[in-house]
């Protein structure tokens, strides 16, 4: 037995992975490493079939998770870039990936060209956002031919759809790790096994995960942040993936949510997001009584300026909710709160299980709680067979209700979902027309609503420097308007006061007052 046997044979044989790591360096065998590294790996491709299953298992938390020791410095002197697609979840998710990446050793960077990871963080809402990573996994494969070391991953809820994956298997062979939004947590176990494996790592759970906590994070900055307080949704809109690509309902246990936010009033937090696919269908699963009304009322209590919460479901905003939020205080009442379509009929098509009059009557409590909420909403225009009628009906419950603001669009079909096999007698140019009706309305009512801030003075949570101007500094008031305003840089990351000079559609330019002292 030659030398270079010798060496083979004691990584073989060793179940010290730690000094193995430091001696597979030495090998020149790319099979040792292949054949090493594969025999604990086991891929798992998304069902979609499994996925629509619902368990009646409980969902487990756990607290212990770490980063094995012989993977925390698997980055040393390495670099990770995460791109981001879709909605603040998966901004969520990506600052756990990016939290754990840390933990192993690596740096972020923003130069694609640095980096020895890059992940994909994919959104399956609409068809137009899975074009975009496939077409980024397009200009990827050359950077991926310069640098073959180049570890390429895809992950998000795009992942967790079959059809997805099975597209990238047969046409972007070149990409090395595919996992999903159930394990994330897995995130180290996954890199070792895609950085020495020959072949695609491969693994998406169709089944839900529990619910992990202590993950490490990398939040932006320490302005505004995001809390995640529930997993998954129950209400199979027909026209959604998501409950495929994000599971069943699973909320977080009260107390820990507490006292993440608690920890990040401490660290000079000025906002925090709750955030769930269903964001008030929190407790719904727990084996005791409580809801998001009851979590936002002792959240309230804690020294923390803006407390909001995304995305509503109008079947689930209760009154003890409305209770709450009427208190004011750190509870902001500025409400997102989807729509989808005003007619009774196309709503009913999509299994959104409540009417235009029940959404009515839902707007007319929050006013009467909150005379002064503004109210902001998502809608599909072009939905299968919406007929000219039914559009006017969306139309004309936009100017009941005076939504400020509004996400809009044409219908997405999806496959999987139930409105996928609807059929469609919906021209597309009819489609985009009405989308241009409905943007003119939302266009106008924001910047009559916009108009009335002139000469009021509002308190603006400085973000850092305007986009177009760095002599020009830019924050979001209470309820979500964007402002811009001359100011010390000292400034950012504070709540001081604006007086609006000028308004605009979709922002407010003003002056700091400057007699007010930053808060």
């Amino acid at each position: 037995m030659n030398e270079q046997q010798r060496k083979e044979q004691n990584i073989l044989q060793s179940d010290d992975e730690a000094k193995n790591l430091k001696r597979i360096q030495e090998l020149s065998s790319d099979d040792l490493i292949s054949h090493y590294f594969q025999t604990t790996y086991e891929p798992t491709a998304p069902s979609l079939k499994e996925a629509k299953k619902r368990g009646k298992s409980e969902t487990e938390v756990h607290y212990d998770f770490t980063i094995p020791e012989d993977i925390q410095g698997i980055g040393a002197r390495k670099k990770f870039q995460i791109r981001t697609y879709g909605c603040q979840m998966n901004e969520h998710d990506t600052e756990v990936m990016a939290g754990i990446l840390t933990e192993m050793g690596y740096e972020s960077t923003t130069d694609q060209h640095e980096a020895d990871i890059i992940l994909l963080n994919t959104c399956a809402i609409r068809e137009n956002a899975e074009n975009k990573v496939f077409g980024e996994l397009g200009h990827l494969k050359s950077l991926k031919r310069e640098n073959p070391g180049l570890l390429l991953g895809v992950c998000g809820c795009m992942s967790q759809e079959e059809a997805v994956v099975n597209r990238i298997k047969q046409k972007h062979p070149f990409v090395d790790l595919v996992f999903g939004t159930h394990n994330i947590h897995r995130l180290p176990q996954l890199v070792k096994e895609a950085l020495f494996s020959k072949e695609m790592v491969l693994e998406v759970w169709s089944k839900e995960g529990d619910i992990i906590e202590n993950l490490p994070r990398v939040r932006k900055g320490k302005i505004k942040g995001w809390v995640n307080i529930m997993y998954g949704c129950d209400k199979f809109c027909t026209y959604c993936i998501v409950p495929y690509t994000r599971g069943k309902e699973r909320s977080r246990v009260p107390h820990d949510i507490i006292q993440e936010v608690r920890a990040m009033a401490a660290e000079g937090y000025k906002e925090i997001t709750l955030l769930g696919q269903n964001v008030n269908a929190y407790g719904k699963d727990l084996d005791y009584e409580y809801s998001l009304g009851d979590l936002m009322d002792e959240l309230r209590k804690i020294d923390i300026p803006r407390i909001r919460f995304t995305t509503s479901h109008p079947r689930d905003f209760d009154e003890r909710l409305i209770e709450v939020l009427s208190k004011g205080g750190n509870m902001l009442d500025h409400i997102h709160l989807p729509v989808q379509s005003g007619s009774t009929e196309v709503l009913k098509r999509m299994s959104r299980k409540y009417t235009r009059e029940r959404y009515l009557d839902l707007v007319q409590q929050i006013r009467e709680a909150m005379p002064n909420a503004t109210l902001t909403t998502d809608i599909i225009v072009g939905f299968p067979n919406e007929t000219e009628e039914q559009f006017e009906e969306t139309m004309t419950l936009v100017e009941e209700v005076g939504f400020e603001a509004a996400y809009t669009f044409i219908y997405s079909k999806r496959e999987g979902t139930p409105a996928a096999n609807m059929e469609d007698n919906v021209p597309m140019d009819v489609k985009k027309a009405r989308l241009k009706r409905l943007n003119e309305l939302v266009n106008r009512q924001s910047k009559e609503a916009m108009a009335k801030y002139e000469g009021e003075v509002v308190d603006v949570l400085v973000e850092g420097v305007s986009k177009n101007n760095d002599e020009v500094l830019a924050g979001y008031t209470a309820r979500n308007k964007v402002v811009n305003f001359k100011g010390p840089k000292t400034a950012i990351g504070q709540i001081v006061q604006v007086k609006i000079q000028e308004s605009k559609t979709w922002s407010l330019n003003g002056e700091m007052v400057e007699t007010i002292e930053v808060k």
